[in-house]
């Protein structure tokens, strides 16, 4: 069911390990006996071009990203369950984009489990980072010119970005459906597979994550 902004705070801020709320346009709550347990969070891409990239300028507006989706306890199928469900709470047709993020050795377990498509890594780049704050680099390029971050090195550094799988889901009638796959630019690929020979068995690695 919807929940407001203020009830994500915890989960995000204080389970998530990026510890920083997202842009957020629609957020689910995951109820176990009227204790919220799991939250999921929609916004839209912080990329323009993203947007475009994925279906052409037609569809640059129907895109949605899932960027944090954080359970309490991580019980078996809670994370596909509150997945599935928050995307019959959402207007379509839309394009769903998330991402496992390569650096916290996510794959995305559950958006292969509940059906996305996958179309491979994000491209290399580099980004702007604050010492001693987590902000997203994006909030940081609005914040401060590039004159401002050039000329504090003891403060603003420039990192590589850690690749991401990037997945997409689109839900829409059939007929809006099968024109939006037509669209789609990026190539639709086999699932990449966990190495970690561990990984069934601590599925909270990924829960707990940005976006597996």
């Amino acid at each position: 069911m919807p929940i407001k902004y203020e009830e994500t705070k915890p989960f995000i801020l204080g389970i998530h390990y990026a510890k920083r709320m997202p842009m957020i346009q629609f957020s689910f709550g995951l109820f176990f006996n009227d204790e919220l347990v799991g939250v999921v969070c929609y916004g839209s891409p912080a990329s323009q071009s993203l947007c475009r990239g994925i279906a052409g300028d037609e569809y640059r507006k129907k895109v949605l990203e899932l960027n944090r989706l954080v359970l309490k306890n991580n019980i078996k199928n809670e994370a596909s369950f509150l997945v599935s469900n928050s995307f019959k709470l959402l207007h379509r047709p839309v394009i769903i984009v998330s991402y496992a993020d390569t650096s916290q050795h996510h794959t995305g377990y559950i958006y292969q489990a509940t059906n996305f498509l996958y179309t491979g890594l994000s491209d290399k780049r580099t980004e702007w980072r604050m010492k001693g704050t987590n902000k997203h680099s994006k909030t940081i390029c609005e914040q401060y010119t590039l004159e401002q971050r050039k000329n504090n090195p003891d403060k603003f550094h420039v990192v590589q970005r850690p690749r991401k799988h990037r997945y997409l889901y689109v839900i829409a009638n059939k007929k809006d459906k099968k024109q939006i796959l037509k669209n789609f630019k990026y190539p639709i690929l086999d699932y990449p597979k966990f190495k970690n020979k561990n990984y069934k068995t601590n599925t909270n690695i990924e829960t707990q994550g940005v976006l597996f």
